[in-house]
């Protein structure tokens, strides 16, 4: 048995989460890769995959197994690539996962100019908001916005984004200003579907701290329908600048309670903590690390945060 292409099939098996995609992406049939697995199983005298009509999913031998497996693949070839004198090359593929209104607002560009830079580079760009499993789902680098971070990854804070009350002119018009924090609580308030603390809002000025009951009718899990409800005059919200900025430039939007804010939320770079890390994914980290702070509405870091690994 060819034990390095066995290895390579289950890896990518596990990554694309079909038998049939992993065996078109190298030129085989179905059976054919299936039955390289299987092979491999028996060698290992394991189970490594459960298999159903659609899909495969990793055993718990199958999960330590592919970490294992995929750093053997990455350190192989790497060190073909050094023999061959390539190391300076980049190529291959990474699987990038962001939420979806950040990856598609403003990710989407970025990847695109880092693919320019690196074209022997693949990248599938994965967009949704809902925490993943980075080894499970075979992603290399993910893109997190605050709230809790994946276990057993590593992360590293590359951006945070100032977070504003705003609402359109014309309801503003129609309902009045807030002029303190508690009158929020007469008005209809958009907010994210999601938030673990519900209507309660936490707003701070300097080092006075604010919370509110808001109260609202329209509850929605996507930022970018979060900003067309605000736009369309609808409430006022809590939005990062990053969503919102370039609506307060051309004065689609207004601050409410321009003296007041929320903590600021924060973008971190999470990938899988493995020992060896391939260069393609070196050079997505740090180009990202570099780019995200100068999009329209993001900043660097106020405190440089080092790479954690997280439990």
């Amino acid at each position: 048995m060819d034990t390095l292409r066995a290895m390579r099939a289950f890896v990518r098996a596990v990554e694309l989460g079909t038998l049939s995609a992993a065996a078109r992406e190298q030129g085989l049939s179905q059976p054919a890769l299936s039955k390289i697995v299987a092979a491999l199983e028996k060698e290992l005298n394991v189970r490594l995959l459960e298999r159903s009509t659609t899909r495969v999913v990793p055993t718990e031998q199958g999960k330590r197994f592919y970490e294992r497996a995929t750093r053997v693949l990455e350190e192989y070839s790497e060190a073909v690539a050094d023999a061959r004198g390539l190391t300076e090359t980049p190529a291959g593929f990474l699987r990038v996962n962001a939420p979806v209104a950040l990856g598609q607002f403003r990710l989407n560009a970025l990847i695109l100019e880092f693919l320019d830079a690196y074209p022997d580079i693949q990248v599938e760009l994965i967009l949704n908001d809902r925490f993943i499993d980075l080894v499970e789902e075979g992603v290399d680098v993910a893109l997190r916005l605050g709230g809790d971070l994946p276990p057993n990854a590593v992360a590293r804070k590359a951006a945070e984004s100032p977070r504003y009350l705003v609402a359109a002119p014309a309801y503003l018009a129609a309902r009045g200003k807030p002029r303190t924090p508690g009158d929020l609580a007469s008005h209809e308030y958009i907010r994210y579907a999601w938030l673990t603390a519900g209507d309660a809002l936490e707003l701070e000025r300097g080092a006075t701290r604010a919370t509110v009951q808001t109260r609202g009718r329209f509850r929605v899990n996507n930022a970018l329908a979060i900003r067309e409800t605000l736009a369309a005059g609808a409430g006022i919200g809590l939005c990062p600048a990053w969503l919102v900025q370039d609506l307060l430039a051309g004065g689609e939007l207004l601050r409410v309670l321009p003296a007041w804010s929320a903590a600021p939320q924060e973008a971190f770079l999470i990938y899988p903590s493995r020992r060896y890390q391939s260069l393609r994914a070196r050079l997505l980290i740090q180009f990202l690390a570099e780019r995200l702070g100068g999009l329209p509405g993001m900043q660097a870091p106020q405190a440089h945060m080092a790479r954690t690994r997280l439990r």
